[in-house]
């Protein structure tokens, strides 16, 4: 007798051939991880075996083998006939009495069960027999029905998941990916519906899905259903966790991005396959404040920990937030397919060669660059038109547009976020993608020749005209000893994930004015004053503080996300922070800048670095410098970050500096903290036993130490050719500060352009005894090599 149902209490991993990787996942967290805390709707699955004798009763299979064993699936207009043609059989096709008999059964338990019946609804999943598996994604290959009740609709839906399987997508992509149409069986689970509609949502990943980066957690979450994150119609929230940090019982939010969130997926009037939800406006206000909680997100963090330490594998796992019960559930996990899979011995950058005006902008999906003219479709119905190595526009895509996006050489969408169909499919074949830009499909036009690039951090850029790339690999398999420490300068966190697979030693230099300008673009004062602005001023410093409690929260937090990013990705290396060095006219750039800054005849010589931070009108600023930092240190554990002064003219300014420092609880030697100096104006080095009493070493800034060595202002094109640091002025003060930091018994670093740029002065910083050189992240390698070979 062929058993038709299973519960998920019943399942395991085991059964994935009976019930397929999504409902046996469904069932190996309800048996063993509810007992940890996750919590998972319950409910019950069909199984294979229901689906084949379903497909047999009249000799419905044969036929449909015989129509789609033929197809030339790259035909997308016969496909699309045969899969409608297949799909429209299953519709008509009736269930055998003995099924139908045991979902109606089922469904009726189910009721009974449940506490409050006259208000449950179900979704209704595909979970295929060769899905969710670890080499294969079939990420929304099938169909999901939500808010379906009443034993008919439910009957209905399940007949509709079982028609999926004849998608254009799935059967494209079983043929792509060798699968045999008569190899997979599908199974439909039914499961208690979560409250989201009026809570919220969303995809997390336990990798980086761009650089594989294993030590966070990557969360999306939008307001109502999460089949609109899933499907790419809006652009969600996004925030790292680190790892680390989670299972310590630390803070641990390593970054928060504010989705655009425009629209949700919410309940409609009907409970049937189409009738049952409805896309609507997200009121105004609830799009500027984030979609869940930090507690929530720590929560969440928490879940994805526990599922991977069970599965032993990074996962892709949604979840919701009911919003009558205000509790976080889990409603699918399944293997990451893409990102886990990558060849970890060989590392692959890809490095634009020219500009052009930029056309337009998003979210980056992987880290690959392709060009291309533009095809614009607005409608699925025009993929006959597409051809290979185009660039696919679109407002949205998902699985059905598969068969063409493998042609593509990009691909640009209006909506969707990085965990989306979308995002996922164009991972999997290799594909640029860029997401959520808005507007492409207005701005770009049918046969624009364009560069689609995902290499140059989160944000992907198209940019007009064919631009010249390169493709530079790396064997990482056995890099040879050098003999100096190899670090790197860092600048935007949101590369930091991706670098770190570069071989190093830590970040030498991470400049805090590059955060601050990334992350927070306001100057610090027109933060801590808001109320004293113009109405003009403080209504843009609302729109970018209204995710926060306040605007100095705001300043602290994003400061804090940029830091512990790179620090997160470096660790346990040291990470050294380098306080922030603006010059007047650079802080007069931020919004609202020019109220509070002087206007210098020379800034390069004038009010930064140091004498900022004693300054009484700088406090309160440096203050939230400070907060940042010792949250980072303190309260997320990230204690390989380490603290830099830049340009200290004198001892007494530098003894001023770690005062204010330890007043504002970054003291010297508490929790292991280290204060470097900047070694950049001459009188750090002739003096250089005087400032090392005072902090645990230098780090030579060889930019700044050249230019007022040798009287040469390094932005001025005039006197550009005097600049060089093997100059022997410039060497002898290289060698006093390496000197006396040897003597003392300090770090001695050098983190300016100069090794980069001249081998010649790297190795001879390496025969001085310099213990380490911070490179730009495109040299390292290249140095690395040609330092082993000395």
């Amino acid at each position: 007798m062929t058993t038709n149902i299973l519960w998920f209490d019943e399942l395991g991993m085991g059964d994935v051939a009976q019930v397929g990787g999504k409902n046996a996942s469904l069932g190996e967290m309800v048996s063993k991880l509810e007992p940890l805390g996750v919590r998972v709707p319950g409910g019950f699955a069909t199984t294979a075996d229901a689906y084949h004798d379903f497909l047999a009763a009249g000799g419905l299979y044969d036929r449909i083998l015989e129509l789609v064993m033929p197809l030339d699936v790259t035909d997308v207009t016969a496909l699309a006939r045969v899969g409608s043609t297949i799909r429209g059989w299953i519709e008509q096709q009736a269930f055998p009495a003995e099924l139908e008999a045991s979902i109606r059964e089922a469904y009726q338990r189910l009721i009974s069960d449940d506490p409050a019946p006259e208000s449950v609804s179900w979704a209704v999943r595909s979970s295929a027999t060769a899905e969710d598996l670890p080499d294969a994604s079939f990420a929304g290959q099938q169909e999901t029905y939500l808010n379906i009740s009443g034993i008919d609709n439910l009957l209905q839906a399940i007949r509709s998941v079982f028609a999926s399987l004849f998608n254009d997508r799935a059967i494209a992509y079983r043929v792509h990916h060798g699968f045999a149409h008569d190899e997979v069986a599908l199974s439909a689970g039914v499961q208690r519906m979560i409250r989201s509609d009026v809570g919220a949502s969303g995809v997390m990943f336990t990798i980086d899905t761009e650089s594989g980066f294993t030590d966070a957690v990557f969360i999306t979450s939008s307001y109502g259903l999460g089949e609109a994150v899933v499907q790419g119609a809006v652009n969600p929230d996004e925030f790292y966790v680190y790892k680390p940090s989670t299972r310590a019982g630390r803070a641990a939010i390593l970054s928060r991005a504010l989705g655009e969130k425009a629209v949700k997926m919410v309940y409609a009037g009907g409970s049937s396959t189409s009738t049952s939800t409805v896309f609507t406006d997200t009121e105004p206000a609830e799009r500027t404040r984030f979609s869940i909680t930090d507690a929530e997100v720590e929560e969440l963090a928490r879940h994805a920990l526990t599922i991977e330490d069970h599965y032993g594998r990074a996962m892709d796992i949604e979840w919701a937030r009911d919003g009558i019960d205000g509790k976080l559930y889990i409603l699918q996990a399944r293997p990451e397919t893409v990102v886990s899979r990558r060849k970890g011995q060989v590392l692959q950058r890809y490095a634009l060669g020219g500009s052009g005006p930029l056309v337009i902008a998003g979210r980056a999906i992987g880290q690959k660059i392709g060009a291309g003219p533009v095809r614009v479709l607005t409608s699925i119905d025009r993929m006959n038109e597409f051809r290979q190595g185009d660039v696919l526009v679109a407002d949205m895509t998902d699985p059905d547009w598969e068969p063409i996006m493998k042609l593509a050489s990009a691909i640009v969408t209006n909506r969707g976020g990085r965990t989306c169909h979308a995002a996922i499919i164009a991972r999997e074949l290799g594909i640029p993608a860029v997401v959520g830009t808005g507007t492409a499909t207005s701005v770009m036009i049918d046969e624009q020749e364009v560069t689609v690039s995902c290499a140059e951090g989160d944000e992907g850029r198209v940019y007009e005209g064919l631009l010249p790339f390169e493709i530079i690999e790396t064997s990482l398999e056995a890099m040879p000893p050098v003999p100096t420490k190899i670090m790197m300068n860092v600048g935007t966190p949101d590369q930091a994930f991706a670098f770190s697979h570069l071989p190093n030693r830590g970040v030498g230099l991470a400049r805090l004015e590059f955060i601050i300008n990334r992350q927070v673009g306001i100057h610090p004062r027109a933060l801590l004053e808001r109320d004293a602005l113009p109405a003009d001023l403080q209504k843009v410093v609302d729109e970018h503080c209204a995710a926060y409690p306040s605007p100095r929260d705001f300043f602290v937090s994003r400061v804090a996300e940029g830091v512990s990013t790179i620090a997160a990705a470096f660790a346990p290396e040291p990470v050294i922070v380098r306080l922030s060095d603006f010059k007047s006219n650079e802080y007069a750039g931020l919004i609202g800048g020019d109220r509070y800054e002087p206007r210098e005849e020379n800034p390069m010589l004038g009010y930064r670095g140091a004498s900022r931070y004693v300054s009484d009108n700088f406090a309160e600023a440096f203050a939230m410098e400070c907060e940042a930092m010792r949250h980072v240190r303190d309260d997320m554990g990230l204690t390989n970050v380490e603290l830099m002064v830049p340009f200290v003219r004198t001892v007494a300014e530098l003894e001023a500096v770690i005062e204010v420092l330890a007043a504002n609880g970054l003291r010297r030697g508490e929790n292991g903290l280290r204060i470097i100096m900047m070694c950049e104006i001459p009188s750090n080095a002739i003096t250089a036993a005087a400032f090392l009493e005072h902090v645990d070493g230098f780090s030579i800034g060889s930019n700044d130490l050249t230019q007022l060595t040798l009287g040469v202002d390094r932005d001025s094109a005039l006197v550009a050719g005097s600049f060089d640091e093997r100059d022997p002025a410039v060497l002898a003060l290289l060698e006093l500060a390496i000197e006396g930091c040897r003597a003392a018994g300090k770090y001695v670093g050098i983190c300016g352009q100069g090794p980069s740029d001249h081998p010649d002065l790297a190795d001879w910083l390496v025969d001085h005894g310099i213990e380490s050189m911070s490179l730009n992240p495109d040299t390292v390698v290249e140095t690395w090599l040609r330092l082993a070979k000395r």
